[in-house]
């Protein structure tokens, strides 16, 4: 699995003895579903069938099978019937593994769950140990069928996806229209990366070495057109439609992409608590509310600069003789020459702003923790409430 997860494979095939068929995923079955009170019971020689569940790329693994059991010398030839019991694969030599034999964990599921692979059980004859005098002929029913299986790897799409530098991208998701069956970019595995183009290769170093550099893809398709989508971290997708022909050879489908700014646009929103960030328009004038907010986070702003100053006026001549405290406590306002009395006594009436002619209710909670550089002790959280009643004018 290991193997299977480092080098991309596409196609792969285990083979088996004692039957003489192919079988291709699922192989899981889902359990039945609950039987109302009012259904009939079944007889005792009627089964529980269990509810089959069919592969995204079911047409594509019907295609795989047929093509190694039709050129099988005697695997299609089904009339005589099963090796053991009668025919399962409907005069055709395949059959999906869930309908035969249910198993869970099979290989076939793995490799297409979890890997780029499309892998089949092929069961080569009846015998399950063939006699060395048999091999000969069994050889021969399978080597044409074998040589028609690998031979389409070369069926679909293939391609390479790079950014606008031409760098591959690794790790990049292939998305098909209408198939939920996606493949991903081979990695760098013993290939240099950046050597994917026609011409001289670098020779590869030794084991482990993978036939795959980085942004390479392959994906086994039926004849048809696709709409076809290449996606990675930190790049804008790019969509194609591919054309698959009923030739064999694999039609290129390559992919660029753009740098996003998605990656810098997280940072900033986490920055800011992942809370919207008001946009703001050059030339706009503001609102009597934004105005309003302003004004008061400025005023806060400038209240807790004056509350660092005096801690650490207080901080540094606490060790010496002590200081009288500042005349007043009474903050300058930074839109008017005007200054206001302490926080403690009644907020600034109606007539030091402009006269609007609605009246709004504004309260604000602020909570901000602060630590200062020669102060020993833990710095404690200043809440702030306040609440202001404004009329504005035109």
């Amino acid at each position: 699995m290991a193997w299977m997860d480092k080098n991309p494979f596409v196609l792969g095939a285990n083979l088996q003895g004692g039957e003489k068929l192919v079988s291709f995923p699922f192989d899981t079955a889902r359990p039945s579903p609950p039987t109302p009170a009012a259904a009939p019971r079944l007889l005792d020689y009627e089964d529980e069938r269990p509810e089959l569940q069919e592969t995204p790329d079911h047409a594509v693994f019907r295609w795989l099978a047929i093509s190694y059991a039709s050129a099988h010398l005697t695997m299609a030839e089904t009339f005589r019937g099963g090796c053991h019991a009668q025919d399962v694969t409907d005069a055709m030599g395949i059959v999906q593994g869930a309908k035969w034999r249910p198993r869970a964990g099979s290989m076939n599921d793995f490799s297409y769950l979890h890997t780029n692979c499309l892998e089949l059980s092929i069961y080569l004859g009846c015998d399950k140990f063939p006699h060395e005098s048999e091999l000969q002929q069994e050889w021969e029913n399978n080597k044409e069928s074998l040589l028609t299986f690998m031979e389409q790897i070369h069926r679909g799409i293939k391609g390479v996806v790079t950014d606008q530098q031409g760098e591959p991208i690794a790790n990049a998701t292939i998305v098909v229209g209408g198939i939920n069956h996606n493949v991903r970019t081979g990695r760098d595995c013993g290939v240099l990366a950046g050597h994917w183009q026609h011409g001289p290769q670098p020779t590869p170093p030794p084991a482990p070495y993978s036939a795959a550099s980085g942004g390479d893809y392959w994906r086994i398709l039926n004849p048809g057109e696709y709409r076809v989508s290449a996606r990675a971290e930190g790049y804008n997708p790019s969509v194609k439609t591919c054309h698959v022909l009923y030739d064999i050879g694999a039609t290129q489908c390559n992919f660029i992409l753009s740098r996003s700014n998605w990656k810098r646009i997280r940072e900033i929103m986490a920055m800011n608590g992942n809370r919207p960030i008001r946009r703001v328009v050059p030339g706009r004038p503001m609102t009597p509310r934004e105005r309003l907010r302003l004004r008061l986070r400025l005023r806060h702003r400038m209240r807790l600069r004056e509350q660092m100053r005096l801690r650490r006026l207080n901080a540094t001549t606490a060790s010496g003789s002590p200081t009288a405290p500042p005349p007043s406590t009474a903050l300058p306002f930074p839109f008017s020459s005007t200054a206001y009395t302490p926080w403690s006594q009644e907020p600034p009436t109606a007539g030091t702003w402009e006269t609007d002619t609605e009246t709004e209710v504004v309260t604000e909670l602020v909570t901000e923790t602060e630590g200062w550089e020669l102060h020993t002790g833990t710095a404690q959280p200043l809440t702030t409430a306040e609440t202001y009643t404004v009329n504005f004018g035109d």
